[in-house]
């Protein structure tokens, strides 16, 4: 990066900056003219110095007193319209080449953070780097935009309008600038101090940030050791250091801003005092006098911007050297390294070999030394050690993770270290003891690891392109994100890619998490026909087999339009169909005026409301004396624990001044507990026949006068229809589970299975299962589901090498032992390096290479290294 701001916008924008200092400097006449056109309308035009005859001749035509005062007013008027058009024009270039350096320094700031090396993200945070990219720099793009053309600009009608003053009288003109010496002394002297107290502002608030950071993240840590009181000590602490730099800011500007104030209005009185002397003695006329106070009053906004611009630039500066501090870093990755891309595929199916390897960390603590090896192609082995053994820091070393301090190594006659990304990426994969996965779909977390380049044409889209040359312009990536980035040569495409992502489902275990997420997810039976019609043969299927077996026929009470279903809350009676938006979500849709219009209209209002006060005094008498952690909260009560105190209150509204009277909003509160009302689960036999066939009543009055704008608001069941809002599994019950049967969620679950699979429907529901949304940073899944896709990812494109550093060191001891299996036979005649601490997982491979205290001890068998005298086994014997 450049050192300077300066260098910065001068080797990316000296055309455009070039252009607006030409378009600066053609505006400066207009302006001087628009500042001597009043003289002349109150010297010539109004007469005031009583020397002009009329008529005149002006521009070859002869005028009027009253034609020549129009004439020169429109001339005015004109030159205010060609100056506020050269404002206008510039202003908005400036903005445009602004932002667009803007987006030039993020993209190259974004660039260099993943050009860092590894080990530097351990001495710098989140909180630091983050703010840096996205707030710290904002000015400076602002900045940029001004960087040239505003002094320029502002500076050159400073001096028009000073040199418009010396033109009508010198004494005038030297009274206007008689304070500026001292603005220009003591206003930088002053500035200096608020720079830098800005700059340890910026210091500090990173300091902040990180600390919020470090909340966010140890969360459960704080919880969990009552740490509260001394995190909001700390936190409260270096809020009080920001409050005393800020607090001196204030104060430091202020007195800037009463200086400028001050010497701002000291001047007209000299233009007063000494101009309406000139003019009684008739050394200055009055025009004269009338258009030196108006371009004064002209003159202050140049020059208050021109102060401006001199803090904005100070600003950017330091911001500007900061952020070369934090990104300037020695030892990156070269850009070529980082995205060139090789002129045809470069396999890695040659020896590794390791000569002489060492690497010291930044603490100056050696991790390996003097490592020698050679591994053929398609050799399996574990790198086995204890640790702080070495091995962890070499596997990743071997997948160019981090850079070795001596040695090298190479693969065939290829230094691996010298070789683009886009060689190694593709050929080479890695998993460590814990994957990252990123905040979308499962489905697109899996394909990351073959989404290298794009793989066809952008999108034939006029605001595609447009995005594209915009992007261009401010040199930022050209590819297209939304169009084809999957390599079809590396995992196929259409229903081979789903076959592949279903068998590396497989490979790793994730096949059952995929179908059960898939049994909740849903489809857009418009874009997918043929799923949804599966998915209703399957719903036949299911109500057939369930019918055919006396013991099963109870566990699933099927939804029928003309029956109250009484495994389900009287909401989903009403609507008998899925919500779709907020409108009829459970906890709202008694306050929706439709349907207490809808209740009304069958006589359902009252009845409710004494139900709801009912269940209200049933909940309040049953869990007032449990602990808000009791699992009786969770399985029956419509009340949480923090609410039950208000209900309450609202009972004894209710018995002190009727259920009639209370406010509409007690009204709602009740009404919203009937709805939540499930009478085979909560037996209180609130629900009689009576009430049942009035919400079926409603159910028809509801479905019927549905307005047009709650059209889409509800998707109504239909047993010969694929309900899109509702999920797989639901589709396919049609009902709901029968409450009060023995394990009937898990045998309604192995029959909706046994269907599945009879109509190989299974890899449907687990494909539907990867377009599972897995939330920030996969937080919807577990850290076993996480690695699970990190392998997963990483086998997608059977890479040449495979290095798995601890891999599945959080799965159980079985678990561990499949996976080693299952990779191992899919990476057959591939190379995979393993480390790991456990001599068990070591065991499974053919090649052992043993580490210990940095260096590598012995390699060979496990029979032959599993005996006495041998490093392997004494390491083994420890654990």
């Amino acid at each position: 990066m450049e050192s300077t701001i300066y260098r910065f916008i001068l080797r990316y924008s000296k055309r455009e900056q070039i252009i607006l200092l030409v378009m600066t400097l053609i505006s400066f006449p207009f302006l001087y003219y628009s500042l001597d056109l009043p003289k002349r309308i109150v010297n010539e035009a109004l007469g005031a110095k009583g020397t002009t005859d009329f008529p005149i001749t002006f521009l070859g035509i002869e005028f009027h007193q009253l034609e020549y005062l129009w004439t020169l007013s429109g001339l005015f008027l004109v030159l205010v319209f060609i100056n506020g058009g050269f404002k206008y024009w510039i202003n908005v270039y400036r903005g445009r080449l602004g932002e667009r350096m803007l987006r030039r320094l993020r993209y190259e700031l974004y660039t260099r953070i993943l050009r860092f090396p590894i080990p530097h993200f351990r001495r710098v945070s989140q909180g630091e780097i983050i703010p840096m990219v996205t707030q710290e720099v904002e000015p400076l793009g602002g900045f940029i935009g001004d960087s040239i053309s505003l002094p320029a600009f502002q500076g050159g009608t400073l001096i028009t309008i000073l040199f418009f003053m010396f033109m009508q009288d010198p004494i005038l003109g030297a009274a206007a600038i008689a304070l500026s010496p001292v603005q220009a002394y003591v206003i930088p002297k002053l500035q200096r101090r608020v720079n830098a107290l800005g700059k340890q502002r910026v210091r500090t608030v990173r300091v902040l940030s990180d600390r919020i950071g470090e909340t966010i993240s140890g969360v459960q840590e704080i919880h969990a050791n009552n740490m509260a009181r001394l995190m909001l000590a700390r936190f409260s602490a270096q809020l009080g250091v920001i409050y005393d730099i800020r607090f001196e800011i204030y104060q430091r500007k202020f007195v800037i801003k009463f200086l400028n104030n001050f010497i701002a209005q000291l001047t007209p009185f000299f233009f007063y005092a000494i101009g309406g002397y000139l003019v009684i003695m008739g050394e200055l006329s009055l025009g004269a006098l009338v258009a030196v106070l108006a371009a004064y009053k002209d003159l202050s906004a140049p020059w208050k911007e021109l102060l401006n611009f001199y803090q904005q630039k100070e600003d950017a500066r330091i911001k500007y050297e900061q952020v070369i501090d934090q990104f300037d870093l020695p030892e990156m990755m070269a850009q070529e390294t980082l995205i060139a891309e090789p002129e045809a595929p470069q396999p890695l199916d040659g020896e590794l070999r390791a000569n002489n390897l060492g690497l010291i960390d930044d603490d100056g603590e050696v991790q390996f030394e003097g490592v020698a090896m050679t591994v053929p192609p398609g050799t399996h082995m574990a790198l086995f050690g204890p640790g702080g053994a070495g091995n962890e820091a070499l596997a990743m070393t071997i997948a160019r993770l981090m850079h070795p301090t001596s040695g090298r190594i190479t693969v065939g006659q290829a230094d691996l270290h010298a070789l683009p990304e886009a060689i190694t990426g593709r050929r080479m994969g890695y998993v460590g003891p814990s994957t990252y996965v990123f905040s979308s779909t499962i489905r697109e977390n899996l394909l990351l690891g073959v989404m290298h380049r794009p793989t066809g044409e952008a999108r034939d889209d006029p605001a595609v392109r447009a995005a594209l040359e915009t992007a261009a312009q401010a040199a930022n990536s050209t590819d297209d994100p939304g169009g084809p980035w999957v390599d079809p040569e590396a995992v196929g495409d259409g229903e081979g890619l789903v076959s592949r992502l279903v068998e590396d489902l497989m490979l790793v275990e994730l096949d059952d998490d995929c179908y059960g997420l898939g049994l909740r997810g849903t489809i857009d039976p418009q874009a997918r026909p043929q799923i949804a019609e599966r998915i209703l043969a399957a719903r036949r299927s299911f109500a057939e087999r369930l019918a055919e077996d006396p013991e099963m026929v109870d566990l699933v009470e099927p939804f029928a339009a003309d029956r109250y279903n009484t495994n389900a809350s009287l909401a989903e009676n009403l609507l008998f169909g899925t919500p779709v938006g907020p409108a009829f979500q459970p906890d709202t849709i008694a306050a929706h005026p439709y349907v207490r219009r809808t209740l009304a209209s069958v006589g359902l209002t009252d009845d409710l409301l004494k139900m709801g006060r009912d269940v209200a005094a049933t909940m309040v008498e049953l869990f007032a004396d449990l602990p808000s952690d009791h699992e009786f909260f969770g399985q029956f009560s419509f009340i949480s624990p923090d609410d039950l105190p208000e209900f309450q209150a609202l009972l004894n509204r209710v018995e002190r001044i009727g259920l009639e009277k209370v406010s509409e909003e007690d009204r709602a509160r009740l009404l919203s507990l009937p709805f939540k009302l499930i009478p085979a689960r909560h037996r209180l036999g609130m629900l009689d026949d009576g009430i049942q066939a009035r919400v079926l009543e409603a159910r028809v009055a509801f479905a019927r006068d549905l307005p047009e704008e709650l059209q889409g608001s509800v998707a109504f069941f239909s047993a010969d229809a694929y309900n899109a809002a509702a999920s797989l599994q639901d589709n396919i019950l049609f009902g709901k589970i029968a409450y009060g049967q023995a394990d009937s969620v898990a045998r309604v679950g192995t029959v909706i299975g046994s269907v599945l699979d009879d109509l190989d429907l299974r890899p449907t529901v687990m494909e539907v299962g990867l377009d599972f949304e897995v939330g920030i940073a996969g937080a919807r899944l577990s850290s076993v589901q996480r690695q699970k896709i990190g392998i997963a990812r990483a086998m997608l494109r059977r890479p040449d090498i495979l290095v798995l550093n601890d891999a599945v060191a959080t799965f159980d001891a079985a678990a561990q032992r499949r996976l080693v299996a299952n990779i191992l036979q899919a990476m057959s005649g591939r190379t995979v390096i393993w480390s790991t601490q456990r001599p068990d997982i070591a065991r499974l491979f053919p090649v052992i290479s043993v580490m210990r205290g940095g260096r590598l001890a012995e390699t060979g068998a496990p029979e032959d290294l599993d005996r006495e005298g041998r490093v392997f086994h004494e390491i083994a014997a420890r654990n």
